[in-house]
């Protein structure tokens, strides 16, 4: 990019600012560069027959970013990129652009590397050291995260796959019918952060997947009712045939669902302003990245949430 080219984006971009830029706000408040090592292990050598891409691997972590932010496909990425300046400031106005392609290698290669895992580990130990650790307790809930089922509206035996999803399963819950994944995560009390995810298919039980470490005070509904957590356990408790809830039960409950209430915003920005909840992947690990990077953004926002009120300062 010449340096022309470079001061009249840069002077375009004033404008943007003005009238606020959340991505600019959003770019300080982590180190990026701690990123790096981990991500440049995905690659053999420094060669094209290496599968090393053609751009920085820091770039492609925020178009990843990026692309769950706004809740664009690969191609659509590519061409808001292109357009939107407040993208290129966000990416440091690169000389290239990636196109489509090269962003779903990049993706693929961290669901075939499970480097997607190390990034977030990164990720936590960064809040950590801005002294964002866990204090009083945590939240552990799931939800759905539609898939295409194909031609197939309704479930068929339990193996059966469709032609639109390897790994996508049917589930009901009350009346209704998903078909797909399912999003298990764990988010901290005091900052609304979240700490921990899993993905499975969507007929895996919320009780099988237990996010909960030793020691850690750990909130659930009552569908995790009757299997214990690793954690201190505090899951609302249900009634059972022969067997109502007595009142301190029931006061018991109202308090849980009390505290766990915060818990319930992670899904609805991930869901209504992100547009994350439906994928168009394939498998459990393409999946589980692009549910890393949706945790991911989720955290950013968060951050810049609590900078803005004041709760952090590094």
């Amino acid at each position: 990019m010449s340096s022309f080219t470079a001061w009249g984006l840069r002077e375009a971009y004033k404008n943007v600012e003005k009238l606020g830029d959340r991505l600019s706000k959003i770019t300080n408040l982590i180190e990026w560069e701690p990123f790096r090592p981990i991500l440049e292990e995905m690659y053999h050598n420094k060669t094209e027959r290496g599968g090393r891409p053609n751009f920085d691997v820091i770039l492609m972590l925020k178009v990843l970013l990026l692309q769950q932010w706004y809740g664009l496909s690969d191609l659509e990425t590519e061409k808001q990129i292109s357009d939107r300046i407040s993208f290129m400031k966000f990416l440091g106005f690169p000389d290239s652009i990636p196109d489509s392609r090269t962003i779903w290698l990049f993706r693929e290669r961290m669901a075939q590397t499970g480097k997607d895992e190390s990034v977030w580990e990164e990720l936590q130990r960064q809040l950590d050291f801005k002294g964002l650790q866990v204090k009083r307790g945590t939240i552990q809930d799931a939800t759905f995260i539609e898939a295409d089922p194909g031609g197939s509206k309704k479930p068929r035996r339990e193996t059966a796959r469709t032609r639109r999803s390897r790994d996508g399963t049917w589930a009901k819950k009350g009346e209704e019918l998903h078909f797909g994944y399912k999003l298990h995560s764990k988010v901290d009390i005091d900052y609304g952060l979240i700490r921990s995810i899993e993905s499975t298919t969507a007929s895996v039980h919320d009780s099988r997947v237990d996010l909960s470490v030793e020691g850690e005070v750990v909130l659930r509904d009552k569908g995790y009712f009757g299997v214990k957590a690793k954690g201190n356990d505090f899951t609302m408790k249900r009634a059972a045939a022969g067997h109502p809830l007595s009142d301190l039960d029931k006061l018991r409950n109202r308090l849980i669902s009390k505290l766990r209430f915060p818990g319930e915003r992670q899904f609805a920005v991930i869901k209504r302003v992100f547009r994350s909840a439906h994928v168009m992947v394939t498998t459990i690990p393409r999946v589980h990245v692009k549910m890393v990077f949706t945790a991911f953004a989720f955290d950013l926002y968060q951050l810049c949430t609590l900078k803005n009120a004041e709760i952090v300062s590094k």
